[in-house]
């Protein structure tokens, strides 16, 4: 159970960087629409982090939610905000899910 919360919480900081990167595009309420997403987002992210943290080694739990969110964001910019998919991009990504992987496996 633990190990979903934080998948939650990782999907949660990929919600919290969309809802940046849309306030970005936008301005007057449609902006602070996005803001307060990235509020409530950043919130739920955090409080599962920690609920996450009584249960699971900090360093493993925080790498895992960090990289969640960081495979999560790059794919976002991929795929929504048009982003350019560059080899090293793709190879870098890789190899921090095959990381995350390894962390489940060792903890």
């Amino acid at each position: 159970m633990n190990w979903f919360l934080l998948i939650v919480a990782g999907l949660f900081e990929v919600g919290f960087a969309f809802s940046l990167g849309k306030a970005k595009e936008l301005n007057g309420n449609t902006a602070l629409f996005w803001y307060g997403s990235f509020i409530i987002c950043l919130s739920i992210s955090m409080i599962l982090l920690v609920k996450v943290t009584q249960h699971l080694p900090i360093g493993t739990a925080y790498a895992t939610w960090t990289g969640i969110g960081a495979v999560g964001t790059v794919l976002l910019g991929i795929f929504y905000f048009q982003e350019p998919a560059t080899f090293w991009k793709i190879f870098f990504i890789t190899t921090l899910i095959i990381s995350i992987i390894g962390l489940k496996v060792v903890s």
